[in-house]
């Protein structure tokens, strides 16, 4: 779903922070912290997070899918550029289906508010929703998913002596497995063999 050219944490006391200022006018809060969904490809949420080893910071866009918190895509790069957004939503784009138009929710992200994101949303008839400046809890189906992660792939393992590429490598694996293998409590499989299951994925 990425490659490394795209835009592509030890711990840091100062949280990666998108937040630019009001570059063009942000759309209405639709979600308002109801992160739930019927059916796939209804609700996305959208966001950035940082990591920090010894060669530098790297940078994670993924689309989450409420529905069932699938990773729908990702792109994964060295600077938290307009690009790395940009292309996470095209890919999470081509994987939908003739009528489905979901919302996509994010923060208030400079990243969200450019033309390329905003173009993206109108191409794919996508409703942009963006929570309210500063409120992490408005976004919380992605910061969850990030502090799974974290916790998973991040804080319990040392990444301080890896590369920038071996870290992509080994981050990109993680979201690889988490998708495709990670046991879901809920459903006693991980989210693509639910699918499967339900007949929503090959």
């Amino acid at each position: 779903m990425t490659r490394h050219g795209i835009a592509p944490k030890l711990r840091s006391r100062r949280r990666y922070n998108s937040y630019s200022g009001e570059h063009s006018p942000a759309p209405a809060n639709l979600v308002n912290r109801r992160f739930h969904a019927k059916a796939p490809n209804r609700l996305w949420a959208a966001d950035i997070t940082e990591f920090r080893i010894g060669e530098g910071k790297i940078y994670l866009s993924p689309v989450i899918d409420c529905y069932d918190g699938m990773p729908v895509a990702w792109s994964i790069g060295t600077s938290p550029t307009a690009e790395l957004a940009d292309t996470m939503l095209e890919q999470a784009c081509a994987t939908l289906k003739d009528g489905e138009h979901p919302v996509i929710h994010s923060d208030r992200g400079c990243h969200y508010r450019w033309p390329g994101w905003i173009r993206i949303c109108e191409r794919h008839g996508l409703t942009r929703s963006m929570s309210a400046k500063g409120c992490s809890p408005d976004n919380a189906a992605a910061e969850g998913f990030f502090g799974r992660l974290k916790q998973e792939f991040y804080y319990n393992q040392n990444h301080q002596d890896d590369s920038i590429d071996e870290f992509i490598d080994a981050l990109e694996a993680y979201l690889v497995w988490y998708r495709d293998e990670r046991i879901k409590t809920e459903y006693g499989m991980s989210i693509r063999r639910h699918r499967q299951a339900l007949g929503l994925m090959a």
